[in-house]
């Protein structure tokens, strides 16, 4: 009987439940049985999903008079935890239940957490320790440690740890893992290692444990190096999984490690994990972030199950790689199209081709599904309006979203500086410091080109001394570039270069250029002579350095060095761009095109010695705009 009990809860044939019970009540031994088998088949029950024959079992036990068995009522408690939708009834057949051992308890704790209603497993933890005078089990404080973790609030988590070591169970792996995850997940990254390390012998379980959690606090190189000592142990019997390998396909894409990458994808396909969705969309995610488009996209085509992070880490892939189109055409035929992340993608996308028409369309769809009221999706509509130029119904929507998060006020800040409205961009910056926002990097940089472009000189050296004072964000080549711009812009090139000089990125060519660009508008010839030379040394083939050094030879009465500036010019094999200019005769685009063959003779003489110069009206079709326009855009920036 018993052997006919377990195979009956591997494979449940419903009707064969009943008919189980009427024979075993025939048989003299059903009073030694009964209760064994009634758990037995409640766990089958509750295996198959089959909550009606639960109900059923539960019939016959209360007709049977062992509802009062400890076995039988924890085995129910579990039935109706797993397969019951309403919570009241299981908590009812809980207060029912006339002995309420470690068991009962622990599976009224550990089924809220699962539940996702950490506070209330919280309250049956001190009930249980309070009035029910059970002392917790090993899962029991597991469950309340996943309780603290899920509520963030790692000082209650801190408390349970304690109570973990008075009882001697900080070496249970069950445990471990949960204080691991707990400590991790507030980022208390010193105390999540403690705990791994103070394991005598850490299972699978504890080691992706770590691995995550290290991954969640951007700790890849660290991650990468606790799989690889996790993989040392393989003859102990520890394995990775799927979820093993799907957080370290997170860290080698966020290290853009690809070889490696496709070294895990291989010992991903001998371990038989390629239909592990969290695997493969991780997988794909990887090569996807090292700009691996094509293998990304046919890991996406071979999967068999797809899922709303599929979906995302693929769109994630294409926004990422700037392929906006490819993003908007695989939404048209994807049937996933009502998550807020992938919305969100789809918006980026959208302000990354300035698509407004298809934005709104999105922003219809969004509305259509009614009170999401979501950050990540609002956040980008404004992001989008601001990027089309759309800035006042950017902001208008900016004031309606009733939570704001950093990425929120960063969208809104960036885009008022872009948009010419320096001075509200400011604003809003200010109003979201004393809101208690903290800025990170991102802001600094809308907030110092909001000053950039208005002039703030004052305000420009505040913020920027403040982001490092204040709030410990080390200048990066952004900020850098944004305060040489703004100093530039006044005509403080000496400021300017004393900036660049005394930051860490003196040898970052894109300041020298910005300050280089300035020198051609302000009249300093002390300053724009060191410039061009510096130019000249990180970028030799940066052609607007010599023009801009010949030029203030000449400005300067200095023609002799202003000749040897161009033949060392002619030396090196550079050559000025050619500028092109399009105008409208006669309802036809004509191209002028200025090519600049200037040898030494064009300081002796006249105009008639530039024979590289040629002054054209040809007719160019709107291909060939399309093809030169971009180009030149990108040089003369």
């Amino acid at each position: 009987m018993k052997r006919l009990c377990k195979g009956y809860c591997s494979s449940p044939p419903p009707q064969s439940q009943i008919f189980l019970l009427r024979d075993s009540g025939e048989n003299g031994r059903s009073h030694v049985l009964k209760p064994l088998l009634y758990a037995a088949r409640l766990q089958a029950a509750a295996n198959s999903g089959s909550f009606s024959c639960g109900l059923r079992l539960h019939c016959h036990i209360i007709k049977s008079g062992l509802d009062s068995d400890r076995f039988v009522g924890n085995s129910l408690l579990s039935l109706y935890f797993i397969l019951c939708p309403d919570f009241s009834v299981t908590r009812h057949v809980f207060e029912s239940l006339p002995i309420r051992d470690v068991i009962s308890w622990t599976s009224m704790v550990s089924g809220y957490v699962r539940a996702g209603r950490p506070m209330e497993s919280l309250q049956m933890f001190v009930k249980m320790s309070t009035f029910g005078g059970v002392e917790p089990n090993a899962f029991t404080l597991s469950s309340v440690v996943k309780a603290s973790s899920d509520l963030g609030d790692v000082r209650l988590g801190r408390c349970f740890h304690g109570m973990v070591m008075t009882r001697g169970f900080e070496t249970n792996h069950v445990i471990a893992s949960a204080l691991v995850y707990m400590y991790g997940k507030k980022s208390a990254l010193e105390d999540a290692r403690r705990v791994f390390d103070e394991l005598p012998e850490p299972d699978a379980i504890c080691w992706t444990s770590i691995i995550s959690v290290l991954t969640w606090n951007d700790e890849f190189a660290e991650a990468l190096s606790c799989f690889y000592s996790m993989m040392r142990r393989k003859e102990l019997g520890i394995v990775p999984d799927g979820f093993t390998f799907g957080t370290l396909m997170t860290a080698l894409g966020n290290l853009g490690r690809a070889r490696q990458g496709k070294e895990a994808h291989a010992k991903v396909i001998t371990s038989g994990l390629c239909g592990n969705v969290v695997v493969e969309s991780s997988t794909l995610d990887m090569y996807a972030k090292c700009g691996y488009m094509e293998d990304s996209r046919k890991v996406f085509d071979r999967m068999g199950t797809k899922n709303t992070v599929t979906w995302c880490a693929l769109l994630g892939g294409y926004c990422q790689g700037k392929n906006y189109r490819a993003v908007l055409n695989l939404f048209r035929v994807m049937d996933k199209g009502d998550d807020q992340y992938i919305f969100g993608t789809v918006l980026r996308a959208c302000a990354g081709l300035a698509a407004i028409r298809e934005g709104k369309e999105l922003h219809c769809k969004y509305l259509r599904m009614g009170g999401w009221r979501d950050v990540v999706v609002e956040s980008a509509l404004v992001d989008l309006y601001a990027k089309c130029g759309l800035i006042d119904y950017a902001y208008h929507l900016f004031t309606k979203i009733s939570i704001r998060n950093l990425i929120t006020w960063n969208a809104m800040i960036c885009g008022l500086a872009q948009n010419g409205r320096g001075g509200q961009a400011i604003e809003v910056f200010d109003e979201m410091v004393k809101g208690g926002t903290k800025p990170d990097c991102i802001s600094f940089i809308g907030v110092l080109f909001a000053c950039s472009h208005t002039g703030l000189v004052d305000e420009g050296r505040r913020y920027f001394r403040s982001m490092t004072e204040d709030y410990g964000i080390a200048a990066g080549i952004e900020h850098y570039n944004c305060m040489v711009d703004l100093l530039s812009r006044v005509g403080l090139l000496k400021e300017a270069e004393d900036l660049i000089n005394n930051g860490k990125y003196r040898d970052d060519s894109s300041l020298w250029a910005a300050l280089l660009g300035a020198c051609a508008t302000h009249s300093s010839p002390g300053v724009a002579e060191r410039v061009a030379k510096k130019m000249m040394e990180l970028e030799p083939q940066y052609h607007l350095s010599y023009v801009l050094l010949a030029n203030v030879y000449k400005s300067v009465g200095r023609w002799n060095d202003a000749l040897q500036v161009r033949k060392l010019m002619r030396e090196r094999g550079v050559r000025k761009a050619a500028g092109k200019s399009w105008i409208e005769v006669n309802r036809r685009t004509c191209v002028q095109l200025n090519e600049d063959g200037v040898d030494e003779a064009s300081f002796e003489g006249s105009e008639d010695q530039f024979p590289g110069t040629v002054n054209s009206l040809e007719p160019a079709n709107s291909e060939e705009m399309e093809h030169n326009l971009i180009p030149d855009l990108q040089q003369s920036s």
